[in-house]
């Protein structure tokens, strides 16, 4: 006769133990890794825009069109992707950003500056009062040498039209680094 034999209340409360473990492990780097896929997502977002802001610059200073180049500080850089950057809800005046979703892109008119407000704010650092958010502004980028407030094409140096922040940011990363 075979001895048949099942776990003991010891063995399961064994296994049990373990696999809520290994339960909390994955949870916690299931959320470091939405937070990382956030940053992700913003920084390769406002990488695209400035190579748009690059071109147009490029374009414009090739064509002699200074006024070109001056008239896009203050512009929605968003307007020089191909795709609109997923959850862009469009430009308003004056809106206020507790009025969107967390994950949205907007465009303040107003305030002539780029938005996005923060989906998962435990990881990211910012002087703005909620919602965290970045804001973002188009700027010239060259020397204005006769100080006529626009660009020159021949005789100013140029490097461009730049994406700035209006605030300093930063992700948090595990470990206390910084991104």
């Amino acid at each position: 006769m075979r001895a048949e034999r099942a776990f003991s209340l010891l063995e399961l409360l064994i296994v049990i133990v373990l696999i809520s473990v290994l339960l909390v492990v994955a949870v916690e780097r299931l959320l470091r890794l939405r937070f990382e896929a956030e940053r992700v997502s913003v920084q390769s977002t406002i990488a695209a825009m400035r190579s748009g802001l690059y071109i147009e610059f490029a374009a414009a200073a090739a064509a002699g069109q200074g006024a070109r180049i001056d008239g896009a500080a203050g512009s929605n850089p968003v307007l020089r992707l191909s795709e609109k950057p997923e959850g862009y809800a469009g430009e308003f005046f004056g809106a206020d950003p507790k009025l969107f979703e967390p994950g949205t892109w907007y465009f303040d008119t107003r305030e002539r500056a780029l938005v996005y407000v923060v989906r998962f704010p435990e990881q990211f650092v910012t002087p703005l009062p909620d919602p965290p958010r970045v804001r973002l502004a188009v700027e010239p980028d060259y020397d204005d040498l006769d100080r006529d407030g626009r660009f020159d094409p021949g005789r100013d140096p140029v490097r461009g039209l730049k994406l700035v922040a209006l605030e300093r940011y930063h992700w948090k990363v595990p470990g206390g680094k910084q991104k």
